[in-house]
């Protein structure tokens, strides 16, 4: 059975571009996409995704805030942040919220964020 990853980005474009990606590989499935954290948090609750990856900077509710939310109500699902502002100080805030992993959408973007995917989910990238 893949793991499900959900998507929270609030670009429609980001969202598909990920899902495209991910769903290379076959050990992954995209369960949803939510386009705020607070759409996130419901996803969370509803499908129980296995790992879950937030933008930085949505409407509604930011990756921060949702991921916070997220550890309380899922402390054991590995969460990716893939941001434009990566940062020290973003990371550190990222890390004390409960993400695993903040990965920018500059650098290498998909290589990297596969990479970051497949290391939390303990599976070799397809």
């Amino acid at each position: 059975m893949p793991s499900k990853i959900l998507i929270v980005d609030d670009s429609p474009m980001m969202r598909r571009a990920l899902r495209r990606w991910i769903e290379q590989n076959p050990n992954w499935k995209v369960c949803a996409e939510a386009p705020n954290g607070a759409v996130a948090i419901e996803k969370v609750k509803e499908l129980l995704p296995d790992l879950v990856i937030l933008d930085l900077s949505m409407p509604v509710m930011n990756g921060l805030e949702a991921a916070r939310r997220i550890k309380e109500i899922a402390p054991a699902t590995p969460m990716v942040m893939f941001t434009m502002y990566v940062n020290d100080a973003l990371t550190r805030d990222a890390l004390a919220a409960g993400i695993q992993c903040v990965v920018s959408k500059t650098e290498s973007v998909m290589n990297q964020l596969i990479t970051s995917i497949s290391s939390l989910l303990h599976e070799p990238a397809a």
